[in-house]
């Protein structure tokens, strides 16, 4: 498999080459490294969350939207299938990068985080990425700066001016796309978690809501995680049973059926006091090859409705 940043860069030249159509708004920082705004001080827009939902998946994904209905109402939903699930989702797409700089405050997702290969995902899955330039998206408020590009160049191993960063806030219509674009991964994490081998989850597809976007980033925060728990939807081809399937989906935690929303408030909004088994898809179909096929989970409309002011 070639590099995943090398992948991931391509599509970032991509990017550059049609950033009027895309809405997007560059910057060349001093050193050389460029920051792509995708939605912070941008309004951003479904193509470019499209986009930007290849680049974090180092296009090893297919990603498209579609129109469907939540509670009766016609949303855009975003459909995610790789056959690469492993690679394009653990090791790129997943945000696992906790960016702070002096005051910036950034989750980082894409491949530059198979560069530093610290987290459990790449052991499970047994790759490191070696590339001589860095792509990060980065969820965030605020334009990332000189000092942000300086800890991504130092972490990953890569001069500053091989540093790309496709910067969103999800507050925007970008973020709500390229959230919705992880129904997919969140299962594919979550069977992980379990104990399943990722290397045996043959490939996956997601699909989930573009939640309406809000006017202030933990609102968005929450309405996107509800669209992903309360309506996300996955199918994985698996080549392995298990026999903790059933837990895979949101159904199966103790907070469902509760706004993220008043989960992440009661957890005053940290993150990582949150249990990572809330963050699932709302329904999960598992085929195992020559074997059984599971149907877990259910949507919940009604959750959605509320969530998303229907």
């Amino acid at each position: 498999m070639e590099s995943l940043n090398r992948m991931a860069t391509d599509l970032v030249d991509e990017a550059l080459d049609f950033a009027d159509e895309l809405n997007l708004a560059v910057h060349q920082l001093d050193g050389d490294a460029l920051v792509l705004d995708f939605g912070v001080e941008v309004p951003g827009g479904i193509e470019a969350g499209l986009m930007l939902a290849e680049i974090q998946t180092a296009g090893l994904a297919t990603v498209q939207s579609t129109l469907d209905e939540v509670a009766g109402a016609p949303l855009t939903h975003v459909e995610l299938s790789t056959d690469h699930p492993a690679l394009a989702l653990l090791c790129s797409q997943k945000a696992g990068w906790e960016l702070s700089a002096e005051g910036f405050e950034g989750l980082g997702s894409g491949p530059a985080r198979a560069l530093v290969a610290e987290e459990e995902e790449f052991q499970r899955v047994g790759y490191r990425d070696e590339f001589d330039l860095a792509v990060l998206a980065v969820e965030t408020e605020t334009v990332p700066d000189e000092r942000v590009v300086e800890q991504v160049a130092e972490r990953a191993g890569v001069a500053e001016s091989g540093v790309f960063l496709p910067a969103f806030a999800t507050a925007s219509v970008t973020g709500s796309v390229s959230m919705a674009a992880r129904a997919a991964e969140l299962a594919v994490f979550r069977l992980s978690e379990l104990g399943y081998d990722p290397l045996d989850v043959l490939s996956a597809t997601g699909s989930a809501p573009v939640a309406p976007v809000a006017g202030d980033e933990e609102t968005a925060i929450a309405r996107t995680n509800d669209a992903l728990a309360y309506g996300g939807q996955a199918h994985l081809v698996v080549d392995e049973p298990f026999d903790r399937f059933e837990e895979v989906p949101s159904t199966a935690t103790d907070e469902y059926g509760t706004a993220f929303e008043e989960i992440f408030a009661e957890a005053d909004w940290d993150f990582y006091e949150v249990p990572e088994s809330v963050f699932a898809p709302a329904q999960v179909t598992i085929d195992v090859v020559g074997g059984e096929t599971h149907v877990l989970g259910d949507v919940n409309e009604d959750l959605l409705a509320e969530s998303f002011g229907l």
